[in-house]
C-alpha cells in the first residue's frame, strides 16, 4: 500500500534534511500512528505521501502509483485515493454539515442524486445524524471533527492520514474520535496517525513509528510512547 524506500528531503542545500533516508512500509488496512517531537519530521513525511513536497531522493509507492512517474495532472486523482484530517478542522463556516461534506464529493463531479445518496450514510457512519443543517458554529469541537473526517472519508479513500486529529479536543471527545478512526480502520481503510497524546498511543497498543531528527528511531508492532 505505502512504499518508503531510503526516502530523503532537503528544503534547502545546506541545511540538514527534514527526512533523512527513510524506509518504511505500510501494508494495506494497517492502523499506523506515527509520533515524534515538534519538528522531527512527521508533517514533512505526510506532505510527501500527499505529493504536498516531492522527495529530494529515495523512492515513494503509494497505491500502485509511483511517485518518479506521477504526473502532476495525475495528483488530484491520487489525492482521491487519500483522505486527510487536521488539527484544525478547515470546514467552511457558511455551509452545514450536509454541505461541507457533499463539497468533498461536487468537486469530484459527482451528479446531485448520487451526493443526497451518499453523504446520509457518511453522516450515519460518524454519529451526526440529526445536525445535517448545523453550522459549524453551532457545533462542538469534537463534533466539527467528526465532520472534517467524514469530509475525508466521503469519496472512499484507501488511506486516511490523520494529523494531530485530537489536538484541540479534550479527553472525552479525543476518545471519540480516535474510536471513530479504529472504526473506519475495520470497515478497510488504512489509518496513519500523528498525535503528541501519550495515552492514546499507550492504549490502542497498535504499530507505533518514532521519528527523530528525520530518522525512524523504532517501529514497534505494538508500541507505546514515552514523551
Amino acid at each position: 500500500m505505502i512504499l518508503l524506500d531510503r526516502v530523503s528531503k532537503s528544503f534547502s542545500k545546506d541545511g540538514s534534511p527534514a527526512i533523512n533516508r527513510v524506509s518504511l512500509h505500510i501494508e494495506p488496512k494497517e492502523f499506523v500512528i506515527i509520533v515524534g517531537t515538534s519538528g522531527a519530521g512527521k508533517s514533512t513525511l505526510l506532505k510527501l505521501l500527499t505529493r504536498e513536497e516531492r522527495q529530494t531522493s529515495g523512492k515513494i509507492v503509494v497505491g500502485g502509483i509511483d511517485y518518479d512517474t506521477l504526473r502532476n495532472k495525475h495528483i488530484p486523482l491520487l489525492r482521491r485515493k487519500i483522505g486527510v484530517v487536521f488539527q484544525d478542522f478547515k470546514l467552511l463556516p457558511n455551509r452545514t454539515v450536509f454541505e461541507n461534506i457533499a463539497f468533498a464529493l461536487e468537486i469530484a463531479g459527482m451528479t446531485n442524486r448520487e451526493i443526497r445518496s451518499t453523504v446520509p450514510k457518511v453522516i450515519e457512519l460518524v454519529g451526526l445524524t440529526g445536525k445535517e443543517k448545523k453550522f459549524p458554529h453551532q457545533l462542538s469541537g469534537g463534533e466539527r471533527q467528526r465532520v472534517a473526517i467524514a469530509r475525508a472519508v466521503v469519496r472512499q479513500p484507501k488511506i486516511l492520514i490523520a494529523d494531530e486529529p485530537t489536538g484541540n479536543l479534550d479527553p472525552k471527545h479525543s476518545w471519540d474520535i480516535v474510536r471513530l478512526l479504529e472504526k473506519i480502520n475495520r470497515y478497510g481503510t488504512t489509518v496513519i496517525l500523528t498525535t503528541h497524546n501519550a495515552e492514546i498511543v499507550n492504549k490502542l497498543k497498535r504499530r507505533v513509528i518514532t521519528i527523530e531528527h528525520g530518522r525512524i528511531a523504532s517501529d514497534q508492532s505494538k508500541g507505546t510512547y514515552q514523551q
